[in-house]
């Protein structure tokens, strides 16, 4: 590997999580030496984020048959970590067009192991949308909730379930959405107490802090 990229290697001991591989920025160069030395035949659970389709399919053919990659989400792992035994995680979106965050969350819940069910397409604006899911979605040990434009889901959603609530604002939105600050700050202010808010667009982020929750059951 380059000498100049120190990896950590005992952050699963640490914390619990192993380290993940954010993507975007990085050389090409360097890029590709990570993913030769990360995929399946490794044996070693690393997770690669922000991964761009173009940049995943530039890579030469036998780097890209050792991963298994998600081009919505951008995400590729080549050995995940083993099934957690005990919990689970609902992630909830208010639409499609928050895909991109909602499937960064879902598949790394799916390489840390962790049981979870998306349900897309929970926006308030059909409250009905919702309410005929709230059974199913408080069934799960913790709710990850992915929402641009105002964010308001985060705050009805805070409301209806006494589960750990994650909410990630996303920059899905037309102008006075400011690219995820306008729902940011909805979720910040939010009236429903107890919910833990991540940086914009960050579905990484939100299923971390679920699977800490989800590793002291």
């Amino acid at each position: 590997m380059d000498r100049n990229i120190v990896f950590d290697h005992a952050r699963a001991s640490r914390i619990g999580l192993p380290e993940a591989v954010f993507c975007e920025g990085k050389p090409h160069d360097a890029l590709q030496d990570l993913l030769l030395h990360f995929g399946k035949s490794s044996g070693r659970p690393v997770l690669f984020t922000r991964l761009s389709p173009e940049r995943f399919f530039s890579m030469p053919p036998g780097i890209r048959q050792e991963y298994d990659y998600h081009a919505l989400s951008r995400t590729a792992f080549g050995t995940r970590m083993p099934d957690c035994p005990k919990g689970s995680v609902a992630v909830v979106s208010a639409g499609t067009s928050d895909g991109f965050v909602t499937w960064e969350a879902a598949r790394t819940l799916q390489y840390l192991g962790i049981r979870h069910t998306v349900f897309e397409d929970c926006g308030v604006a059909g409250l009905w949308r919702l309410t005929d899911r709230l059974d199913e979605i408080n069934s799960y040990s913790a709710v990850i909730v992915v929402a641009g434009l105002d964010a308001a889901l985060a705050s009805v959603l805070g409301g209806l379930t006494p589960k750990p609530i994650f909410g990630v604002p996303t920059s899905v939105g037309y102008g006075a959405a400011r690219g995820g600050e306008t729902a940011l700050s909805s979720m910040l202010t939010s009236c429903a107490p107890g919910i833990g808010v991540m940086n914009i667009d960050n579905g990484y982020g939100a299923a971390c802090a679920a699977a800490r929750v989800v590793h002291l059951l």
